[in-house]
């Protein structure tokens, strides 16, 4: 029987101790300007830490839970990995860049701009949630005049740099011209797909990735290298009012000069760069940060193009040439222009020296796990602190680059068609001579601190069995270990979210859709039925031949939908086709019911919603569309 003990976080083992020794001695400790950095400039502290909280009292974010890490590393954290949390949160509060330029730094996993313009502010990105946007802005005018808000401007398409905007304007402000809202080209595409198709599985990963039911702590959560961790509030959008479509442009806005750089592809598909010439200053968006960044996130997205990046950034070095503050939208600012060019040059090195070598050992014949065991970064660029892999890691970014040239395949061909996990881990528990031999072997590799061996000798007995409790225990302390000398934030909760959930398996919980309201207000029609193409179970429908009209009748949006073979096709040219089915509704009720607070059947009930013609096909397609589950298992079958 399973002991309480047993299900605890357990201690450092000697190897993580001595790993982690290691990295003490490798690394230029005593290099403490960024020490320096993080207190520059501070006007004032987050407002009651930082914590946030929404109106029926649910937490949302604190900043002062990561007050821990200070002083030397326990023997459970990455050293490396200590720092940066240290750095991180010590350094929140209210800071000034120069005159009239701001940043809240702490508030969320992502900063906010301020930019004082004649009559108004210009807000650079407004963080992950509406809430903690309010309170950053509330910090701001304790300190400063409390002038209205004129412009925003996202400089990428991810949700922690958009989703805080209505904390920070109304719509009403923007419909009316009071506020305009600057964004990259193809920014509401990108924003709006990034989560749509692939939504779940990216939210459920999203869980591991950033440590989503770890409690903070040195046997816990110490940040996500990028930022200590995401919000929990409200997320909103705005559609841009002016896009910036060419390479290189200049606005004047509110009476300053803004030179907009855009750098497609890089740290997100839509991302521009902006200089303020008069302060000489470079909002760098996450082109520069103070990490080696990720050119695959492990929550999943598409891989980034490392080559693009690292032109983009030796661009801004040519177009901006005499910066004296660079400023990105996560960690702490960098002043001085030698100091300033040189991270910049060291950065844009490091995503070329990972690309390059990487096709140079893939065109030699080695394969992405080889590559990544072997590559390593010169120490002249890789034992900058601005260069450690908190977010990204050298290997998850190797097999990245290799992916983006040549794909998922190594070229190996036992690796075109394996058994899958559970038939894979039952056939190894056989070979090895049956549970006891492998638990016999794991545990050696675990004596051993060979915790990689370990761990995947272990999960193929878990996956074989997933009962066995005696394996979940033993692959849930090797992927603690491995989270204890994980350098990169995102490992480290990957691995120690793996063994909470072989721990405590998670109770089934309600889930809601991943895209919210506020998106999927703005969503394209074509988009909202590509989801639903992927709701669609092709073997339950693989029979079915059916079609539906829907008619949005404040939009003039006429689309026909048909499922036959197990595929659903959509055509919107089509509005004479017949159709066993017509369904007129407002856009606002078909975003409720793609939302999943309303059915259309009791769309229809309501009134809300007029159906013609033969009811059966609705209540067909209907039974056709799967639900998807956010707390799918991930370290079990």
């Amino acid at each position: 029987m399973t002991t309480p003990s047993e299900l605890d976080p357990k201690p450092a083992t000697e190897a993580t101790r001595l790993a982690n020794a290691q990295v003490l001695r490798d690394l230029p400790f005593d290099d403490t300007f960024d020490f320096e950095l993080i207190s520059r400039g501070l006007v004032a502290p987050l407002i009651d830490g930082g914590l946030v909280k929404g109106d029926k009292g649910q937490f949302i974010f604190s900043y002062d839970a990561y007050g821990f890490a200070d002083g030397e590393a326990p023997d459970t954290v990455n050293p490396s990995l200590w720092r940066q949390a240290t750095l991180m949160g010590k350094g929140g509060g209210l800071f000034k860049l120069a005159d009239r330029l701001y940043q809240v730094i702490g508030q969320d996993l992502s900063n906010t701009t301020i930019i004082e313009g004649d009559t108004g502010l210009i807000i650079g990105d407004t963080l992950m949630s509406a809430e903690t946007a309010a309170l950053a802005l509330e910090l701001y005018y304790q300190h400063r005049p409390k002038v209205p808000v004129k412009a925003i401007i996202f400089t990428h398409s991810h949700g922690d740099h958009f989703g805080g905007v209505k904390g920070f304007v109304t719509d009403e402000e923007i419909e009316s011209g009071a506020v305009k809202v600057y964004a990259p080209d193809s920014f509401t595409e990108e924003a709006i797909s990034e989560n749509v198709l692939a939504g779940a599985a990216m939210t459920r990963r999203g869980m591991y990735m950033y440590g989503s039911f770890l409690r903070p702590g040195p046997q816990g959560q110490v940040s996500g290298g990028l930022g200590l961790s995401t919000s929990h509030g409200t997320s909103t959008f705005a559609v841009p009012t002016d896009v910036i479509t060419e390479p290189v442009h200049e606005e004047v806005i509110d009476g300053v000069r803004v030179t907009f750089m855009l750098a497609p592809g890089t740290e997100a598909p839509s991302e521009m760069l902006f200089y303020l010439p008069d302060f000489k200053a470079l909002g760098s968006a996450e082109d520069v940060t103070h990490t080696m960044h990720n050119l695959y996130t492990l929550r999943g997205a598409k891989t980034r193009d490392a080559k693009a990046w690292s032109h983009y950034v030796r661009l801004a070095m040519e177009l901006f040439p005499d910066v004296e503050i660079i400023f990105a939208q996560h960690h702490w600012p960098t002043w001085d222009n030698d100091k300033i060019l040189k991270l910049m040059s060291d950065q844009a090195d490091l995503y070329k020296y990972l690309h390059d070598q990487t096709l140079r050992l893939a065109n030699k014949g080695l394969t992405p796990v080889e590559i990544a065991d072997q590559i390593e970064v010169p120490d002249a660029i890789g034992k900058q602190w601005y260069n450690r892999g908190y977010y990204g890691s050298l290997s998850h970014n190797v097999k990245a680059i290799y992916t983006f040239y040549l794909g998922w395949f190594d070229g190996v061909p036992a690796h075109l068609n394996p058994h899958p996990p559970v038939e894979n881990g039952k056939r190894y528990v056989e070979a090895v001579g049956g549970p006891d031999a492998l638990l016999t072997k794991g545990k050696q590799a675990f004596d051993d601190g060979d915790y990689r061996w370990a761990a995947e000798l272990v999960n193929h007995l878990v996956f074989a069995d997933p009962s066995n409790q005696k394996a979940r225990e033993l692959l849930a302390d090797t992927y603690e270990q491995l989270g204890y000398q994980a350098e990169n934030g995102t490992w480290r909760n990957f691995y120690l979210v793996g063994a909470m959930e072989l721990r405590h398996p998670l109770a089934p919980m309600p889930s809601n859709n991943p895209t919210g309201p506020a998106v999927v207000a703005v969503m394209p029609l074509e988009q909202m039925l590509d989801f639903w193409a992927v709701r669609l179970d092709g073997p339950k429908a693989a029979d079915v031949d059916l079609s539906l009209r829907f008619v949005l009748s404040d939009t003039a949006d006429n689309v026909l939908v048909t499922v036959c073979n197990g595929v659903l096709n959509y055509d919107t040219d089509k509005a004479d086709a017949s159709a066993a089915l017509t369904l007129t509704l407002t856009r606002a009720v078909f975003n409720e019911v793609y939302l999943g607070t309303t059915s259309l059947t009791e769309s229809i009930k309501a009134g809300t919603a007029k159906a013609v013609g033969d009811q059966s096909e609705l209540e067909t397609f209907i039974s056709l569309l799967e639900d998807f589950d956010l707390w799918f298992d991930i370290v079990t079958p």
